[in-house]
């Protein structure tokens, strides 16, 4: 909550949480070899968009995020931001 705290007020915007923690019986858990990052509450996901999010982008890496996930396309566009990613430093969906 510290990091995402420091990001929000370095962003200096509200910042919109599609998902937080998940418990590992979320059914988007549940379909992965083992729960994701979601379920020990170190993950978030973040609504944004165009500029804005790559404006949060740059600043989560700044501030150290480990993982971000990046979902730009179609409808339900988001930022997946992590302290403890196994997938790499950044992906895209």
């Amino acid at each position: 909550m510290d990091r995402l705290q420091g990001l929000r007020s370095t962003y200096n915007k509200s910042m919109r949480i599609s998902s937080g923690y998940r418990c590992p019986q979320h059914p988007i858990e549940v379909v992965k070899a083992e729960p994701g990052p979601h379920t020990t509450g170190l993950a978030c996901d973040v609504a944004v968009e165009g500029a804005d999010a790559h404006r949060l982008l740059s600043l989560a890496l700044q501030l150290g995020f480990k993982g971000i996930g990046v979902q730009q396309k179609g409808q339900g566009r988001f930022l997946h931001l992590d302290l403890v990613s196994d997938y790499g430093r950044l992906w895209s969906y």
